[in-house]
């Protein structure tokens, strides 16, 4: 009786020595962004955790962090260099504060759309510039997601640049989403995200600028009347892994994060493509003023007014990307 009283001991010691290791063996990963979660950036990430963790049999568990709760974009791009987030959804134009060059794809009216951007994702320049960001800042990007067309609201009617001048305007404190509204004279003030509706609600700004998706996610159009159809960057985000967490993957586990992170870009660039086709309508049926303009008028004011090393870019990089077909 002792013997099999000793056995079944050491059998249930060594179960749970096992479980314990197994448990060890899970890795946890912070994956962090500013959007809401109703949007698709943050469903997808949420999709990406979930296949992340079953294509790696449980060794990796990742818990996504939406609406800014690790912090301001800003915030969590350092992180990624600190150590506090592991995985971030962010736009390139935060990446050029590190590889400057690569911030060109946020100079105004560089895309002539959504196809435009796409066909980028896939060209020589795209992964020079992906890889000269790499090489400076020891991140990788893995993904990169079709955004939106940046489109701006306004308390009043907008109908050509020359109406912004004076406007107060928040702008992300980005020198390439400054470069259209002050381009058009209007005064800008780098407001956090999540501040942005009661800014606009109370006065402190006048006007903004953000995609149609994001006007809507965030209810922008609640607080004003006018929407107007500038069109001025084609956005994008890029899903950026550390340094020091690639670093620790194996080849077959690297391939895994960059395969989902490519198709949950795939799935959230097609929901916001497909949005942003319904809204113009919906935002006209909720009586809001739905505004065209001469895109060519606010394209020239920033040509003649914005210089590309201003920014620290390279026009040799924007003529390539604009002569991708």
């Amino acid at each position: 009786m002792k013997k099999k009283t000793a056995i079944l001991a050491c059998t249930l010691g060594a179960f749970a020595l096992a479980t314990a290791s197994g448990a060890m063996a899970q890795t946890k990963l912070k994956w962090a962004h500013v959007y809401e979660t109703s949007e698709p950036f943050h469903t997808s990430s949420v999709w990406a955790a979930q296949e992340i963790e079953k294509r790696t049999a449980g060794r990796y568990h990742v818990d996504v962090y939406p609406a800014s709760q690790l912090g301001k974009e800003n915030d969590i791009n350092q992180g990624l260099t600190l150590g506090t987030v592991d995985i971030i959804i962010s736009g390139s134009s935060f990446a050029a504060k590190t590889f400057p060059r690569i911030g060109v794809t946020y100079y105004p009216y560089t895309f002539r759309g959504v196809e435009h951007l796409l066909a980028y994702t896939k060209s020589d320049i795209y992964k020079e510039l992906i890889k000269g960001y790499e090489e400076k800042s020891g991140n990788h990007i893995i993904a990169t997601t079709y955004y939106g067309v940046r489109q701006t609201t306004s308390n009043k009617p907008i109908a050509k640049c020359a109406d912004m001048k004076g406007l107060k305007m928040r702008v992300p404190d980005v020198p390439a989403y400054l470069a259209m509204p002050r381009a058009c004279g209007a005064n800008t003030a780098p407001i956090a995200f999540a501040e942005v509706y009661l800014a606009l609600q109370n006065g402190t700004v006048e006007a903004q600028e953000n995609p149609l998706t994001t006007i809507e996610a965030k209810k922008f159009f609640e607080v004003q009347k006018n929407i107007v159809l500038t069109g001025h960057i084609v956005d994008h985000l890029n899903t950026v892994i550390s340094g020091a967490l690639w670093k620790k993957l194996s080849d077959a586990d690297k391939q895994v994060f960059a395969d989902v992170a490519q198709e949950a870009s795939v799935k959230a660039s097609s929901e916001v493509a497909a949005r942003e086709k319904e809204l113009i309508g919906i935002f006209k049926s909720k009586g809001i003023n739905v505004t065209e303009v001469d895109k060519n008028d606010f394209r020239e004011a920033v040509l003649k007014n914005v210089t590309f090393e201003s920014f620290g870019y390279q026009k040799a990089d924007w003529d390539k990307i604009q002569a991708i077909k």
